[in-house]
């Protein structure tokens, strides 16, 4: 059967639930849906991971959120990051997985209570294929769906996270302790959300 065709009535008559930030998060990225999938990528030691971090935090407000760190575990460097942050503070809405696979992704998240965001740090790192990404959106709409990617000469590494890049609505480039929006909802693309400002000015020093 041939899927629903929408007229231009259907489409402004179809109500998207935006997230309500404010102050620096609404400048720098502008108007985002709750379900929107999300590629963050950015060389090694640019702050990537620190905000990624604070995004989990802020984004906490909102719903729960379920962070996939396959890449780093919960080895020393992240717990600096749960520390830094205050993600204790956040107990209730924040909980992590290493080792989950595309299989334990589609339990977990099926089950009554999920979380509302889900980031994967890194989809290479994931195992996950560009199909079972889509898969995964498919199958939780609702979700917000956030993948970091690592680079590999200031692109995403291999030919599946180049294929999700495209498919995200918001695209963010961490470089220099900054995080650049280049996504279709992006607000004041002039303002890039600072992640540290003293790594800002390490980073400028050292240019």
């Amino acid at each position: 059967m041939a899927k629903k065709a929408y007229s231009p009535k259907d489409v402004m008559g179809r109500k998207n639930q935006e997230i309500p930030w404010e102050g620096e998060w609404r400048e720098s990225f502008g108007n985002i849906q709750y379900n929107e999938l999300w590629f963050i990528s950015g060389a090694s030691a640019s702050g990537k991971s620190s905000f990624v971090m604070q995004l989990a935090r802020e984004l906490t407000k909102y719903g729960r959120v379920l962070y996939g760190s396959y890449e780093e575990g919960v080895g020393d460097s992240f717990k600096k990051r749960i520390q830094r942050e205050r993600m204790t503070e956040k107990q209730g809405r924040f909980r992590i997985i290493t080792e989950d696979s595309f299989e334990d992704l589609m339990e977990r998240l099926s089950k009554p209570k999920g979380p509302k965001f889900v980031i994967i740090d890194s989809f290479q790192e994931s195992g996950l294929t560009y199909e079972q990404a889509v898969a995964l959106r498919e199958k939780f709409p609702r979700k917000g769906w956030i993948y970091i990617s690592q680079e590999y000469k200031g692109a995403p590494m291999g030919k599946a996270a180049a294929r999700l890049k495209y498919k995200a609505g918001v695209k963010i480039r961490v470089v220099g302790y900054k995080a650049y929006c280049q996504g279709r909802f992006s607000g004041d693309e002039s303002k890039p959300y600072t992640i540290w400002e003293d790594g800002v000015i390490k980073s400028t020093n050292n240019v």
